[in-house]
């Protein structure tokens, strides 16, 4: 009985953490619609600055809870600073366009923080009063973590009252049903949107300060805080805040009980539940449909390119083909590199794009090629051709058969969903290591002698991806094309002149996974092996800023993001330490001089770029 009082109380403890950073963020994209990656990061500024603070303070009560709110409120004056200088300039852009600069600041923030306070973990050494211990039914139960249980049902309590209670807590909720409404009634949106993101940003520095003494502070903090945070923000529901808590209590429960009871699902636990709670309830447990902007919105009609970019295209192809000839054996290392990059980007934008479907999880199919064309070869000794074709198949069907299940859903819904199936995907191919090698992965996934040499290799797999990104590109001019447009664009209109749009929908997802499944196959006889990290988050982030980069409403976009992504990656993995600043600067300029993309820029100058 102790031990599972002991369970319950680390839960409550760990949901009150889970909570304080999920609230920022649900006020957040409850209001702005931003969907803030850089939560996660101003919750780990939030550790390190407490660090900073608390080290110079005296170990006593008082001095602590002024270190906590010292930090807290310098969160809320960046977060302030943050939205007015570069959040408030792409508001009107596209949502995914906004993930895409706040990545960006993500990419910002980790190579400053790494400058500023070094690449070792920041602990902070506990004071007495911080090491005592309660004995509950003969469990000993750390007192410091009885103080985070208080402080979930504290902030909620204040939250609730200040958005329930005052004058501005109203005005933030009718934004969060419908913003263009809350404009047209004369409410100034500059000043709403600041003071909530600096609330938001004031509750992650909090939750990154309460976590310091059961932690330390470290670079990893920000992609796995904001993707259990996110995960909390879609199961609650979009801008409930008692629904975030109750979801942080639903997680953190079945965390501490999945442990115990089915550790081997322990990894994924957090994805299944958000899958069958968006199964049952689309718009999360306690949260209601809310009036949000399309991914794109309707787009004009698909122009053939002006006869000048197609030479374009024509001749930039034939530099790709005749670079073995004069080109080293690294060069030609990244330029399969980029070109299995353009295939998986182009296989995200046809979903995303034209099927107004964003997807967070896409590395899924990508990984689910790769294994699939590693076990051909290493279990079932499938010649390379062979196992190059059975991959795109296995993902396919996999795709096909999780598009009929999510079909009904859409928007950032449906992209938590596809990170979540992801992120299992993920822990099979992590703990399966009799089948997958687990951590070790699949080794010795070499291309035959035919195709041995760089330069060959390097041909086969341009012509492999050119011609799937062609393909794909044909396919979006033909019927199923508009079909899928007509979908994404106008489903009731599609319904009623006899278009499935859910069948549609399903074909959709269907040919962007077997597109991405090659990819994977592609990239996993290159490297000669297979990982988990194939299917891991950033590999998905990756695909995710190729296709915003170039541009989500064109055919070109995911072609010239894929390219411009990993030219500078590279360029600037070589010539700098400071290589992720100076990429995150680069991707936040882009999207304020072309919130359209690259290749948006210039597609009504020259036809459908």
């Amino acid at each position: 009985m102790g031990f599972l009082l002991s369970q319950a109380l680390t839960a409550l403890a760990s949901a009150s953490s889970l909570f304080l950073v999920a609230a920022g963020l649900t006020v957040i994209f409850g209001v702005t619609r931003v969907v803030n990656f850089a939560h996660g990061s101003l919750t780990m500024l939030g550790a390190y600055v407490a660090w900073t603070i608390l080290r110079h303070l005296p170990r006593d009560p008082a001095s602590f809870c002024l270190g906590v709110l010292a930090t807290t409120l310098a969160l809320a004056a960046l977060g302030a600073l943050l939205e007015m200088t570069l959040l408030r300039r792409i508001y009107r852009a596209p949502e995914l366009f906004q993930l895409l600069a706040t990545f960006g600041v993500v990419l910002m923030v980790q190579d400053a923080t790494l400058h500023i306070w070094g690449p070792d973990d920041l602990s902070l050494p506990r004071p007495p009063w911080m090491r005592g211990f309660v004995t509950l039914l003969d469990q000993r139960f750390p007192q410091y973590d009885l103080y985070l249980i208080a402080a979930g049902p504290v902030v909620l309590a204040l939250l609730w009252l200040v958005l329930n209670r005052t004058r501005w807590g109203r005005l933030v909720r009718a934004a969060t049903q419908d913003r263009e409404m809350v404009a047209c009634l004369g409410v100034d949106q500059r000043v709403l949107f600041t003071t909530v993101f600096a609330l938001g940003s004031a509750l992650a520095g909090l939750a990154g300060a309460l976590a310091l003494p059961d932690g330390s502070a470290n670079l990893g903090i920000d992609l796995s805080v904001v993707t259990e945070a996110f995960v909390v923000v879609v199961i609650g529901g979009l801008g409930s805040v008692p629904g975030a808590y109750l979801a942080s209590l639903l997680i953190a429960g079945l965390q501490a009980v999945g442990i115990v009871v089915l550790p081997k699902i322990t990894l994924v636990l957090v994805f299944l539940v958000m899958a069958a709670v968006l199964t049952v309830r689309p718009n999360g447990l306690l949260g209601r449909p809310v009036a949000a902007a399309a991914v794109l919105g309707a787009q004009p009609p698909v122009r053939p390119s002006s006869p000048a970019l197609r030479w374009v295209g024509v001749v930039l192809l034939l530099l790709f083909v005749l670079a073995p000839l004069v080109a080293p054996s690294w060069i030609l290392a990244i330029g399969t590199e980029a070109a299995v990059a353009v295939l998986f980007a182009a296989s995200l934008h046809f979903m995303m794009g034209p099927g107004g479907m964003p997807s967070f999880g896409h590395a899924a199919w990508f990984g689910i090629g790769a294994y699939a064309a590693a076990l051909s070869a290493t279990v079932l000794a499938a010649p390379m051709p062979l196992a190059l074709l059975l991959a795109p198949v296995a993902a396919g069907v996999i795709a096909g058969a999780f598009g009929a299940v999510v079909v009904r859903l859409s928007g950032i819904y449906l992209a938590m969903l596809t990170l979540a199936f992801a992120q299992i995907v993920w822990a099979i191919a992590f703990q399966s290591v009799g089948l997958t090698g687990g951590d070790n992965g699949i080794l010795g996934v070499w291309p035959p002698g035919w195709v041995a040499s760089p330069a060959r290799f390097y041909w086969l797999t341009l012509a492999l991806c050119a011609g799937g990104t062609l393909l794909l590109r044909r396919v979006l001019y033909a019927p199923l094309g508009y079909a899928i447009r007509a979908t994404r664009d106008a489903p009731a209109r599609a319904d009623a002149i006899g278009l499935p749009s859910n069948a549609i929908r399903v074909v959709a997802v269907t040919v962007s996974g077997a597109a991405a499944g090659l990819a994977g196959a592609i990239f996993t006889f290159a490297h000669g092996s297979a990982f988990p990290t194939y299917v891991s988050i950033p590999r998905s982030v990756d695909a995710l800023l190729m296709v915003l980069l170039g541009g989500v409403g064109t055919m070109t976009g995911p072609i010239i993001g894929a390219l411009a992504y990993t030219g500078l990656s590279d360029l600037l993995l070589r010539a700098t330490e400071l290589w992720r600043f100076v990429l995150g600067a680069a991707i936040v300029a882009l999207v304020l001089l072309f919130p359209a993309g690259l290749a948006g820029a210039f597609a009504g100058r020259h036809g459908d770029a």
